[in-house]
């Protein structure tokens, strides 16, 4: 029987993540990936896990395996306003909410915020994921040009001048998909136009504590609490099928918030998060954070040096100081997809820029190269390989 019929129009909106659908080609055997955004297997405390699930037995037995409250379980809450604390987040734990992963998070705001017709400003190029999570609330979406910092703030007050914005999303550190991170500076321009717009940002920072070189910036939300939805994820830093993420909000919206993710989940996993409140109130997040940032730090350096020596010298590309992506643009007729099957052919993935924007036909000549999850001759090969693909 067809039940066609019987689909929601906002469905004609989703689909199937582009990125996901061309990730299944990493599975083929022999196949060198720079395409996806995931942590090495390597990162996660797997000598851990033993140990604190037996400490969260003993500590809290059936508890954990228990309905729990839908703003999260009282412990984690309590373990991370002291873990934020050392990142300037001023917190106390009744004002931060557990979800699952980031990703609930970004559903759960746009529930509640986007209404079919009315308009979202992302960066360009923006998180793909994001605009997956948006799409089915049917906005119209904004977009903020960017450059080597990120956002351009004077970008933004155009933007927010001529549009009446539901909220900006935007990823300030080592963003995804370009790898750019936030001037302290224009963090302070745009907490200001927040307050003088009275807008709501939506700060998405999953690779905040993957930073391999320079200081770490203060999140948007420190000069503008009141105006921002901060979120962060353990997936980066733990484990990502654990789907263990948070946000702090202002008191109206996350009430709402919470409200909406009674509706999708009840709450998430009490075990996933009583093992990741043993994992920060243990210290075993702090001594694993440098871990992760040893293994990851000479796999950017191989692909930088790759880039510097095998790429075109009309092509540019970022220089992140951390996170998992370098971005890659090629001059206007340069088309990114073009050598996407050719690279496959050889063994090699990667991520076409297109799939990161919002309007059709931009971002046609860029490239997504993930470092995480391949070695470094891995990389050097695969980079070695485009280049070559490039060139002819």
């Amino acid at each position: 029987m067809p039940f066609d019929y019987l689909l929601a129009g906002r469905t004609k909106r989703m689909g199937a993540s582009a990125i996901r659908e061309l990730l299944k080609v990493v599975s083929q055997p022999g196949m060198i990936s720079l395409a996806g955004g995931i942590p090495a297997p390597e990162s996660f405390p797997m000598e851990l896990m033993g140990r604190l699930l037996a400490q969260v037995i003993d500590r809290y037995g059936s508890r954990a395996f228990q309905y729990d409250r839908t703003e999260g379980f009282k412990p984690l809450c309590e373990a991370l306003a002291d873990y934020l604390r050392k990142s300037g987040i001023d917190a106390n734990p009744d004002q931060i909410y557990i979800t699952c992963g980031s990703q609930g998070v970004l559903d759960a705001a746009a529930k509640i915020l986007i209404s079919r017709g009315q308009k979202v400003a992302v960066e360009a190029p923006t998180y793909v994921g994001a605009i997956q999570a948006f799409n089915p609330y049917e906005p119209e979406y904004v977009p903020v040009e960017t450059d080597e910092n990120g956002i351009i703030p004077e970008a933004l007050e155009t933007v927010l001048r001529k549009h009446k914005i539901q909220f900006v999303y935007m990823v300030p550190n080592f963003q995804n998909p370009s790898g750019r991170t936030l001037p302290l500076d224009r963090r302070k321009q745009i907490a200001r136009m927040a307050q003088d717009h009275d807008v709501l940002i939506l700060e998405d920072d999953p690779y905040g504590a993957l930073r391999y070189s320079g200081e770490a910036v203060p999140p948007i939300r420190n000069f503008a609490p009141d105006h921002v939805i901060y979120t962060s994820t353990f997936s980066k830093i733990f484990a990502p099928g654990l789907r263990t993420g948070f946000f702090l909000a202002p008191p109206l919206i996350a009430k709402w918030m919470v409200l909406a993710k009674q509706g999708i989940d009840l709450h998430t996993s009490t075990l996933n998060q009583a093992l990741a409140a043993e994992y920060i109130t243990g210290g075993y997040l702090d001594n694993q954070i440098p871990k992760i940032v040893t293994l990851y730090r000479p796999k950017l350096q191989a692909m930088l040096r790759a880039l510097d020596s095998s790429f075109p010298d009309h092509f540019t590309w970022s220089r992140p100081e951390g996170g998992m992506f370098v971005w890659v643009e090629g001059p206007p007729d340069f088309d990114a997809e073009s050598i996407y099957a050719s690279a496959v052919r050889e063994k090699t993935a990667f991520v076409p820029g297109k799939y990161f924007f919002t309007s059709s036909q931009q971002g046609m000549n860029t490239m997504r190269l993930n470092f995480t999850m391949s070695t470094e001759a891995d990389i050097e090969k695969a980079v070695y390989i485009l280049a070559q693909l490039i060139q002819g």
